[in-house]
């Protein structure tokens, strides 16, 4: 008796820990998908990236400089979408899978058709697995998840010795406040050696910082396409920014 109350205590946690994939709000789908590059790519995923946004996800480029900012302040809360070759001999079989930001498989449905000619034959075998997909109905529960990819966490030496709370680490490096004038941005870290300014009042990135040789100096792409410099100073974030008559002038970030 015991041994059964453990079982089903087990079956219980791994249910309310689950996730489902209408948990979540965005999917990335690649611009190849690895099984069906080029000439053999036959619209799988632009037929993939319809049915997902009829079914209310938000969908995804492999560019993360064009993500929105709950995306990149989360990334916990994307799927990666994959579509996997899976033909037999007489049919054409696919299997759909997305997989978390641990790479957990959260979702796989696999699809086949009778219809010899490829394209048409891969078409309705990935048209019969998005017919088993529910619609989007985000969870605030996948936030919680980022605490599981401690990759992503950017720590000083000193953090590293203190053993901090990995979430707490993570939010900090991820979206840090700044504000120019009425104006507040947040810095959302996207890369080790790269990172964005977001407008905080529409989620529009506004300049995208990319590291150089130069410790806190970084090469600029503004939202507008020039390209410029932009500098730490105390603790303030300086852009220079291209005026009409060649000169440039500073616009400062003050961190809050």
């Amino acid at each position: 008796m015991k041994k059964i109350s453990i079982f089903l205590s087990v079956i219980l946690i791994g249910l309310i820990k689950s996730q489902t994939i209408s948990d979540y709000k965005y999917i990335m789908i690649p611009s190849e998908i690895t099984d069906f590059k080029g000439n053999r790519s036959f619209g799988l995923g632009n037929i993939l990236g319809n049915a997902m946004k009829g079914k209310k996800y938000i969908i995804l480029s492999e560019t993360k400089t064009d993500w929105p900012a709950g995306a990149l302040a989360n990334p916990c809360q994307v799927l990666n979408a994959d579509i996997q070759d899976d033909k037999s001999m007489f049919r054409n079989k696919v299997i759909l899978e997305f997989k978390d930001c641990n790479s957990k498989v959260v979702f796989t449905e696999k699809g086949n058709s009778g219809i010899k000619e490829f394209e048409a034959g891969y078409k309705e075998a990935l048209k019969q697995t998005l017919a088993k997909i529910p619609a989007s109905n985000p969870s605030s529960k996948i936030e919680n998840t980022a605490q599981n990819k401690p990759q992503e966490t950017v720590q000083t030496p000193a953090q590293t010795l203190e053993q901090p709370k990995v979430r707490e680490v993570s939010s900090s490096s991820a979206a840090q406040k700044y504000s120019k004038g009425n104006v507040s941005f947040q810095k959302i870290q996207i890369a080790d050696d790269q990172f964005i300014l977001v407008d905080g009042n529409s989620s529009v990135p506004f300049a995208t910082f990319k590291s150089t040789a130069k410790k806190d100096v970084y090469r600029v792409k503004l939202a507008s396409g020039e390209s410029t410099l932009g500098y730490y100073e105390n603790g303030n974030i300086i852009i220079e920014i291209p005026k009409s008559n060649g000169e440039y002038s500073n616009e400062v970030f003050t961190a809050n």
